[in-house]
């Protein structure tokens, strides 16, 4: 009996000791292989652009994309192609796959307020870039200041003219918080000049073909302009070849953004001036701001980037 129980009790010990051996590496392997997906996860933030169609938001894209690298966050990329209603469904897809950060540029100050709110009650961190949004909350504001912006480009161009003549408006998209502000800070820095008349504001939606064709419209019946303020470089670099094909002398051209393509202008003469916004450093600064919030820190509610003015 014993001599037959030895070597049974033996393999059933054997067989027990493999079964431990095996369940230990199996048991501990899919904690292992758990763990960097849930930090990749946890390191996503969403950047939503109004369109990237527009050099100064590809810059800030590009901006955001180099500090992301640098800070070893995966950054999301959507582009609304200034469609309010793409961009909204853009932003739920972000909140879909769990993003712990959206940078949000709007399309439509007003539009995203709704999916804003949905973000931040899925406990979501909203930062908004160059733009603000209205009627939703959001943790910063990464921006220049567009109405000193609009001011400043009123006080260069009153400064070229003289103080008197006609001058036209070229308004951004209707909605925009860009458009709005830095249309308040351009008519204030012309109020009370009574000699100094707005004889045309329109809108041409940051586009350049837009501004083109705007400005073409205008000079059909307004050719005694001497001053043109465009809300951002696309719409004024298009006035300017509306102007050129008018033959339309000594216009005073300001911008707005400091493109790589009005920065150009300036230099040959075309354009009068532009107001330098940084659109990478925009970028830098929501990625590095959205970094911060993924480690639990605090940032402040409104953080200002700094203008310049670029001229002749």
């Amino acid at each position: 009996m014993n001599r037959f129980l030895s070597p049974l009790l033996i393999g059933l010990l054997a067989a027990g000791l493999v079964a431990c051996s095996k369940q230990g590496p199996d048991a501990a392997q899919p904690a292992a292989s758990a763990a960097p997906a849930a930090s990749t996860e946890g390191a996503a933030v969403g950047l939503a652009i109004s369109t990237l169609n527009n050099p100064f938001f590809v810059s800030l894209k590009d901006g955001a994309e180099a500090e992301a690298k640098a800070q070893g966050v995966t950054l999301i990329t959507v582009d609304a192609q200034n469609d309010a209603a793409k961009q909204i469904s853009n932003i739920e897809d972000l909140i879909q796959k769990k993003v712990k950060v959206i940078l949000i540029n709007p399309a439509d100050s007003d539009a995203v307020a709704g999916v804003v709110k949905q973000a931040t009650d899925a406990g979501i961190k909203v930062v908004s870039l160059d733009r603000s949004v209205n009627g939703a909350e959001v943790t910063s504001h990464i921006a220049s200041d567009n109405k000193a912006g609009g001011k400043l480009a009123a006080e260069f161009l009153l400064e070229k003219i003289g103080g008197k003549g006609n001058v036209v408006e070229l308004e951004g998209i209707p909605g925009s918080s860009a458009a709005r502000e830095r249309g308040e800070g351009f008519n204030a820095g012309i109020a009370g000049k009574t000699d100094v008349k707005v004889v045309a504001k329109q809108p041409a939606d940051f586009d350049r073909a837009k501004g083109l064709s705007v400005m073409e419209n205008i000079l059909q019946g307004n050719k005694n302009i001497v001053g043109v303020f465009a809300h951002n470089d696309e719409m004024a670099l298009g006035a300017i070849k509306a102007i050129e094909a008018a033959g339309v002398k000594n216009v005073v051209v300001v911008g707005f953004d400091a493109t790589a393509d009005a920065v150009a202008a300036v230099k040959e003469g075309k354009m009068a001036a532009t107001v330098q916004q940084k659109p990478d450093l925009i970028g830098k600064m929501g990625v590095e701001t959205a970094k911060k919030l993924i480690d639990g820190q605090t940032v402040e509610k409104s953080i200002p980037v700094p203008l310049d003015l670029v001229k002749q």
